[in-house]
């Protein structure tokens, strides 16, 4: 398994995009995100894409299907399946993973996605918000989505996250799903594509 900020192809793997969506400064979301990479398998060739990291262009210049082509379009349509790993704020997911979402549209059609929230309740509002966007991009999301209540009271003596078995059972049950979505829809976008 690899971890990159730029795509390496390989052929045998399934390639899995795990976007951390906060861009808070004092943010658990890269903790979370280095939970789930820990937790993919191999063949999987993973891509950890941090949105804090991301320049996009000026939304003056977003139109319906997206816009200029952005730094990161590349990753996003490399990617076979994605994992989003997200914050709930104020009942949703953060204004700059929406943002994310809508600057690219033909990158995320016909592949599957699984969401991993987190907050003070566990984060469900932020992955039902999710879902319908993601419908609206022809993305299949897992009926297995994470909610992680409270993750930060269970930061090992290193600062890395450290959920009870049961927690790390979903997730892995979850990413299970995920991929047998990432091996239909790569066979059906290859052979079956969707009208568009």
């Amino acid at each position: 398994m690899t971890t990159s900020t730029e795509p390496q192809h390989h052929p045998a793997g399934t390639r899995i995009a795990v976007i951390s969506a906060s861009v808070r400064k004092d943010r658990l979301g890269p903790t979370i995100a280095e939970w789930v990479v820990a937790a993919l398998d191999r063949p999987a060739d993973v891509d950890l894409i941090d949105v804090a990291e991301i320049r996009l262009p000026d939304d003056s210049l977003l139109s319906p299907g997206g816009g200029p082509r952005s730094e990161v379009a590349h990753r996003i349509a490399a990617a076979d399946a994605f994992v989003f790993v997200t914050p709930e704020y104020n009942h949703s997911y953060p204004a700059a993973l929406k943002r994310l979402i809508d600057w690219h549209y033909a990158e995320w059609r016909v592949k599957p996605a699984t969401v991993v929230a987190y907050g003070v309740q566990g984060g469900y509002a932020a992955i039902e918000h999710l879902r319908g966007v993601l419908a609206e991009l022809s993305v299949v999301t897992t009926r297995r989505a994470i909610g992680l209540r409270a993750p930060w009271t269970c930061l090992d003596d290193r600062g890395r996250y450290a959920p009870d078995a049961d927690v790390s059972r979903g997730l892995t049950a979850s990413l299970a799903e995920l991929r047998w979505w990432a091996e239909v829809l790569a066979d059906a976008r290859r052979n079956r594509p969707l009208p568009a």
